[in-house]
């Protein structure tokens, strides 16, 4: 296997994956099932996995019969799955930018939903303009520095939120577990549900084929998933200790609030990294989106329209619902496009096995585009 190609393919999943979960997942997953959020995340990761097991058998299984006469069935679905993702890369845009948003403005003390909304239009505006005028490629370059930089701050946070529990543990004082905000069974299960976004972006290997090769795809988005499950598990195990000092105050910003408690030194690069990734993430799906829908529509849509279409939306989405219901709202679309995704499957398998397992995926899948809600 080629290194550099691997590393290359790699990267882009990676970096999708670790758009802004890592931001968002502890305050919501504490403040809605509180000591057990590691296994609320174990379940969750259960769930994307099973999903990219769907999108890998679909690069090796579909990707050849739509380069070739696919049945009508398993064409719609299939074009069906691609509207679906351009919605659900608008909704990401606008998450992407409004967590960066929370962030910056809380690093500056002048954080608020009307200031959110502003800072995120602003940049939302800009991308547009760019985008419309001279492209968007030249700004793709920092895909790759943005997850570089991601995975260092993930890993000095996990090493700190190590080293302030083993300070507990070596000193013989009890761990003080945090106290989740009181839900119904029923809430808590469509919150979680709401989640799938924090784990999303493995799917992107499906798109890469006009650069990598069939396995080669399947194979890095495989090992994205592995990697990034390893890391989301260590980080939520080793935060859940220190979450008790956010004092029942889970916003989509208390990761900050949480570092500057426990290693206040990791507060700056936090905020910068955040963001970094946002930005190069809602890059990344813009570029997606556009290119999704000049692919489909490109008779009626020119190019630039598709980056003011995108725009315009996002913008939209941005004031009408908060940073955690943009959340639950993106996780909604991503279920609704790896459901038709699971439908295209199911379509062109010809095990009974398998059918049968996808149809149960695509019933979770089916629940959580209706029933996801946000955290709070």
């Amino acid at each position: 296997m080629n290194i550099k190609e691997f590393s290359s393919c790699i990267s882009t999943p990676l970096a999708s994956i670790f758009g802004s979960g890592f931001l968002v997942m502890v305050p919501i997953l504490v403040g809605t099932v509180g000591d057990k959020a590691l296994y609320a995340m174990a379940a969750i990761i259960l769930l994307a996995y099973s999903v990219g097991s769907v999108i890998r058998f679909n690069i090796k299984n579909v990707e050849p019969l739509l380069n070739a006469s696919p049945k009508k069935l398993t064409f719609d679905l299939e074009r069906a799955s691609d509207i679906a993702l351009i919605l659900a890369y608008i909704v990401s845009v606008s998450l992407y930018l409004h967590i960066m948003s929370a962030f910056v403005l809380g690093g500056l003390g002048y954080d608020s939903n009307f200031n959110e909304d502003m800072l995120t239009t602003s940049v939302i505006a800009f991308v547009t303009v760019v985008g419309m005028s001279k492209g968007l490629k030249p700004l793709e370059i920092l895909e790759k520095y943005s997850l570089a930089i991601t995975l260092l701050v993930v890993t000095l946070l996990i090493v700190a939120f190590g080293v302030y529990d083993f300070g507990i543990y070596n000193s013989k004082e009890s761990f003080i577990m945090p106290v989740p905000t009181e839900h119904s069974i029923w809430e808590t299960v469509t919150i979680l549900a709401g989640m799938l976004i924090v784990v999303q972006g493995f799917e992107t290997s499906r798109y890469l084929g006009s650069t990598y090769s069939a396995k080669l795809r399947i194979e890095t988005s495989k090992y994205s998933q592995i990697i990034s499950s390893v890391v989301y598990l260590s980080f939520i195990a080793l935060a859940i200790p220190t979450a008790h000092l956010l004092n029942g105050v889970y916003d989509d910003n208390s990761l900050m609030t949480l570092v500057g408690l426990v290693v206040p030194l990791l507060l700056i690069p936090l905020i910068i990294i955040a963001a970094l990734s946002q930005f190069s993430a809602a890059v990344a799906d813009t570029l997606a989106a556009t290119g999704n829908i000049s692919e489909i529509a490109d008779r009626y849509i020119s190019k630039k329209k598709a980056y003011l279409l995108v725009g315009v939306s996002a913008i939209l989405i941005t004031w009408s619902v908060d940073t955690m219901e943009i959340l639950a709202l993106a996780s909604r679309a991503f279920a609704l496009y790896y459901l038709f995704q699971t439908l295209v499957a199911i379509s062109v398998s010809q095990s009974k096995i398998e059918k049968f397992f996808m149809l149960i995926l695509a019933f979770i899948l089916g629940f959580i585009t209706i029933f996801a809600i946000p955290a709070g």
